[in-house]
């Protein structure tokens, strides 16, 4: 069983390397654009020297693995060496196989940032990192409670901001446009495209609410002990987690039981208790 998670992982790694270096030897050097992080720096010495973006990719992201490597676990750091071996390899075999989009630079861009975000997003799926500013940008997940994206967005907007001397202002701006795209799409692949919701809900019929909740939503409430700050009253607050779509299926149900319910939604981040979302995919 462990093996079989593992080949699928090795799997999704490779495809998501491919997918990334296909962005970047497709999309963005072709249309002069730059990247974030390492990729942003193998991408500019392309340009200067025209050094194969592979081999500068192989050569920055390991000394970055040697130097990070302690701040992670063994399986997340053999799964980064598998990504940095494949993306350098895919990214000096595929080297000069795009053209330039001369009449839409930004078009060139959102496709840039939509490809590099998937193959990025693919290998972060699997447990991996592509190396380089993904090391930094685990740490800031880790230590800082930063999306994934988040994290790598603020790194590349540093790299971004130097590499505009090569590539220029205007080339830059659409840089941060593929970046910026290629953060959502990672957070969408790595923290999935169902957006989780928290629900509190005050209803003066909490057993109905319960009831049917349960049984029409397939969903497992949580029954909180309340008391009115002004009546003093005990009351039953009812707490679920939901996928973001089912939210007006629960209005529906709670209108139809007590109109005056008082219903609170708040947006979930990250769940941690394992089994969790196979659990909230039902229904």
């Amino acid at each position: 069983m462990v093996m079989n998670r593992t080949a699928k992982d090795i799997i999704l790694i490779i495809i998501g390397s491919l997918i990334f270096a296909l962005g970047i030897n497709y999309f963005a050097i072709p249309n002069r654009l730059s990247e974030g992080g390492v990729t942003g720096i193998t991408i500019v010495t392309y340009y200067l020297f025209e050094w194969s973006p592979g081999i500068v990719n192989f050569i920055l992201n390991s000394l970055l693995v040697t130097i990070g490597y302690r701040f992670f676990s063994k399986r997340i750091i053999w799964y980064t060496i598998v990504s940095i071996i494949f993306s350098s390899i895919f990214l000096h075999v595929t080297v000069d196989i795009g053209k330039e989009i001369n009449s839409d630079t930004l078009l060139a861009a959102l496709f840039a940032g939509l490809t590099v975000g998937i193959g990025l997003g693919m290998i972060f799926r699997a447990g991996g990192t592509s190396g380089g500013s993904a090391i930094l940008a685990r740490l800031a997940n880790q230590l800082l409670g930063w999306s994934v994206g988040k994290g790598m967005l603020v790194i590349d907007i540093l790299v971004i901001a130097g590499s505009a001397f090569i590539i220029g202002q205007e080339k830059a701006m659409y840089t941060l446009v593929s970046v910026y795209v290629g953060a959502k799409v990672i957070d969408v692949i790595v923290e999935g495209a169902n957006e989780r919701s928290a629900v509190l809900i005050i209803s003066s019929e909490p057993d109905e609410v319960l009831d049917q909740v349960t049984n029409k939503m397939a969903r497992g409430i949580t029954v909180l002990e309340g008391k009115g700050g002004y009546t003093k009253a005990d009351r039953e607050v009812l707490y679920l987690v939901i996928n973001k779509q089912e939210i007006v299926h629960l209005k529906k149900i709670i209108e139809a039981i007590d109109p005056d319910a008082y219903v609170t939604v708040h947006g979930v981040q990250e769940i941690f208790r394992k089994g969790y979302k196979g659990t909230l995919a039902k229904g």
